[in-house]
């Protein structure tokens, strides 16, 4: 049985910051988190036409409580903070929350 220890978490939003929501990541589960992070900016790429500000986190999954997770819960702040966390019936086992690096269009 193949173990998830990584989900890839994408949210595109609007220039304000004001209407987000979450894509669909080509590759959402990977068996370990460096895999997350290496597909990661292909990913990113990969979305770059549908929404002008995207984010994107790996969250660390425990194998052990791979069939416990419940929900994946998500906020960008007006100053392009991006939290990002994953519940295990009611408590928080990975977060994340530091202003993301932001694609610009050249």
């Amino acid at each position: 049985m193949e173990h998830i220890a990584a989900l890839l978490l994408i949210v595109g939003c609007n220039n304000g910051l004001d209407q987000c929501r979450e894509l669909p990541a080509p590759v959402a589960v990977f068996e370990t988190v460096s895999e997350c992070a290496a597909q990661r900016p292909k990913a990113i790429a990969s979305l770059a036409h549908v929404e002008p500000r995207l984010f994107s986190r790996c969250l660390v999954v425990d194998p052990a409580l791979e069939d416990d997770y419940d929900q994946i819960t998500w906020n960008v702040r007006a100053d392009g903070t991006f939290e990002a966390a994953i519940s295990v019936t009611g408590a928080v086992v990975a977060s994340n929350g530091y202003p993301s690096r932001q694609r610009h269009a050249d």
